[in-house]
């Protein structure tokens, strides 16, 4: 199962939430499931801070782009006609090449009638993947003023094909905040998108959005966690029994939290009682997905 974890702001506690429950898993499952947890927020990830994990590999990634061979270049300008992206242009004898538009798409060089251009990487961030105790991690970081994300999110979720997975386990993808590009590639291709949010306008207005994008766009079912419950008013209540979105967990607003959280302690260490708590969340996840 493919569980990814998002919110339509940041700062909800969507780490948080996804870093326990994979810790409650795996201690639940007392080694019976594989778990692969991937923090997907290659611009700030930050679930290592919690997890600790023992990196073991270290992967520099990016985008492959066009690199022009002059000798067999004539300057027919049919590389810059089939780029959607303007990543390449011929402008008299120079054949220009802008790498931060460059989608990685090959079609300059499958339509270079020369065959004048072969692609190199322009490495743009970097994987690194090890083990937190049975928890199988990997994360991304996309190296500073790289304006895309994609790319990596989308190297750094080909470790869930090439891991040798049972039917049981489970994929833990950490989003980042928001609903942009980074988010959607994300959820694609999850079996259940778990939503943190917080009970005030900011939140509702997110959750909002964020909702329109896993179940509108890509048809994938939803469940929502509130986090400091308590606060707030009840729109985001009122909000998930109007469009029939369950509300599978309540976390209090609880100084004790924030606490352990500034610490770089997990809840679950913390507070050892939120354990069974989350371990009944991954089994309400469970029973949307069989629905």
């Amino acid at each position: 199962m493919i569980i990814a974890v998002a919110s339509g702001k940041g700062g909800t506690g969507k780490t948080t939430v996804a870093v326990n429950l994979a810790l409650s898993i795996v201690t639940d499952a007392r080694g019976n499931a594989d778990l692969l947890f991937l923090d997907c927020d290659v611009e700030e990830p930050n679930a290592h801070l919690f997890l600790n994990p023992t990196i073991e590999r270290r992967e520099e990634v990016g985008v492959l782009i066009p690199e022009v061979d002059y000798d067999k270049c004539t300057f027919c300008g049919r590389c810059g006609e089939v780029c959607a992206y303007h990543a390449i242009a011929v402008v008299k004898q120079k054949v220009l090449i802008f790498p931060e538009l460059c989608h990685g798409c090959g079609s300059c060089t499958l339509n270079c009638p020369e065959e004048a251009i072969h692609e190199v990487l322009n490495v743009t961030g970097v994987i690194e993947e090890g083990r937190a105790g049975s928890i199988r991690f990997a994360h991304g970081i996309l190296n500073i003023g790289e304006p895309m994300a994609v790319p990596i999110i989308r190297q750094l979720k080909e470790r869930i094909g090439e891991a040798d997975l049972r039917p049981h386990s489970i994929v833990i993808l950490d989003a980042s905040p928001g609903t942009s590009c980074p988010v959607v590639e994300t959820m694609r291709g999850a079996d259940f998108v778990l939503m943190v949010t917080e009970p005030t306008p900011f939140g509702l207005h997110d959750l909002r959005l964020a909702v329109e994008v896993a179940l509108g766009e890509l048809g994938l079912p939803v469940g929502v966690v509130i986090n400091r419950d308590g606060v707030g008013d009840r729109g985001v209540e009122d909000y998930c029994a109007a469009e029939g979105i369950p509300i599978l967990m309540r976390i209090p607003l609880d100084r004790r939290i924030a606490e352990a959280y500034s610490e770089g302690v997990t809840m679950v260490e913390a507070l050892p009682e939120y354990r069974e708590r989350f371990i009944e969340l991954y089994r309400c996840i469970e029973k949307e997905v069989a629905r």
